[in-house]
């Protein structure tokens, strides 16, 4: 853009040193979601390299913002944030996930949500029967939590069990899907997910590696693009 030639360490130097603004969400945050993302670290020559992780949250149709082990941070950032008397939060089923979410807010007015999606998966992932799995995916897609799990009756299988264990975990956070998306609620986290990959763009680049006192700042560098607040 200025026509000189710099040189990458000499952007790395820039990038490590800049203090990045804090992302504001523009306008009442209504929904978020948050998720988790991996990252390599450097280890000691000869060493296999770590992969550890880290969270981001997306405020719908605002900002963005990432965490590298840090759940407190992006607890107080998210709370600064202005939001509607009534937020959707949504998650898949990780329980750190939910661990997160439920400290976002107050208890009355967080409304948790299982993403649709990922419930969805988790269904097929119980195999057999197609014709049985869509009869669960329609009772689960109108919130019919019991008709769903009666389809199950009398199997054992370790997948069911899993499965039905999964769905009563999160009971309280499957609602009527159909209604939400009736009434223009959100039920899915693809904006998390979305946020994910395009910081998975810059940082996980094929061969790179980060040492783990850096990695703070290149997520804020990554989110800081995402928002448009660089160029």
């Amino acid at each position: 853009m200025t026509g000189m030639k710099i040189s990458r360490s000499t952007q790395h130097r820039l990038v490590e040193s800049y203090d990045f603004p804090e992302s504001q969400a523009t306008l009442r945050v209504e929904a978020l979601s948050v998720d988790g993302g991996k990252i390599r670290l450097r280890t000691a020559l000869g060493k296999p390299c770590e992969w550890k992780d880290y969270k981001a949250v997306s405020l719908h149709e605002n900002v963005c913002a990432a965490f590298f082990q840090d759940n407190e941070q992006l607890i107080n950032w998210t709370n600064r944030q202005i939001k509607t008397a009534v937020i959707t939060c949504l998650g898949d089923g990780h329980e750190g996930i939910w661990n997160l979410i439920t400290q976002i807010g107050e208890d009355y007015q967080r409304r948790e949500v299982l993403e649709w999606y990922h419930l969805v998966e988790n269904i097929y992932k119980v195999g057999g029967s197609n014709k049985r799995l869509k009869r669960v995916e329609n009772y689960l897609w109108s919130g019919e939590i019991d008709d769903a799990l009666a389809e199950f009756e009398g199997n054992h299988r370790k997948a069911v069990v899993n499965f039905r264990a999964y769905v009563n975990k999160h009971r309280a956070r499957i609602p009527d899907y159909s209604l939400y998306q009736e009434l223009g609620i959100c039920i899915g986290s693809g904006s998390v997910e979305s946020t994910i990959k395009r910081i998975g763009l810059r940082m996980k680049i094929s061969g790179a590696q980060w040492k783990a006192e850096k990695v703070p700042q290149y997520l804020k560098l990554r989110c800081a693009y995402l928002n448009d607040a660089i160029a």
